[in-house]
């Protein structure tokens, strides 16, 4: 199984990016987080700023970011910021009710394959998560460095539990070692 392609985006690499309104050059504020509905699929971003209600976050609809860049991100209007409350956002990277950073990936026969370190997608196709980038801790990633597990294509073929995800029996050459990302 081949590395991730070059085009791929990280998402702890768009996070912290500064985002813009793309008609006035306004700045909208800071990437936060990112949620995704029950398959992973990448749904919208958390901005920083202030709410003036606890328990909510400014976001904004994944089909309202024009461009997600390596340096930064265009957001199509001041009108494509929202509020939403913070447990309307069930599954996230960082936050929420299901953490996907460091959920165990674990084989239907019982072996775990790391935890979550990254997700990469391609911001120009869809989506949909392509792949994660996994870990086994900091002395296995700087010895052996992280993998790399591709997400299947039908989001079925994985299990995205509450507390794990869990994969068909997998061959350990399904994994490809990557440079690792931050931590």
């Amino acid at each position: 199984m081949p590395n991730p392609p070059d085009r791929m985006l990280k998402l702890q690499d768009v996070i912290g990016q500064p985002a813009y309104f793309a008609a006035s050059g306004a700045r909208a504020g800071k990437v936060r987080d990112a949620w995704f509905d029950e398959h992973w699929t990448l749904q919208g971003l958390v901005l920083d700023g202030w709410c003036w209600r606890p328990g909510r976050a400014r976001t904004v609809r994944w089909d309202d970011v024009l461009v997600c860049g390596a340096d930064c991100v265009f957001l199509r209007s001041e009108e494509s910021i929202g509020v939403r409350r913070l447990k309307s956002l069930p599954r996230s990277f960082l936050g929420g009710c299901v953490r996907l950073k460091e959920l165990p990936v674990v084989t239907a026969e019982g072996e775990q394959l790391g935890r979550v370190s990254d997700v990469y997608f391609d911001p120009n196709v869809g989506t949909q998560v392509v792949g994660f980038e996994l870990t086994d801790g900091f002395v296995s990633d700087l010895k052996d460095g992280r993998r790399w597990l591709r997400a299947p294509r039908d989001p079925d073929v994985f299990l995205l539990g509450e507390d794990a995800i869990v994969v068909p029996p997998l061959d350990e050459d399904a994994l490809e070692r990557v440079a690792a990302s931050d931590p």
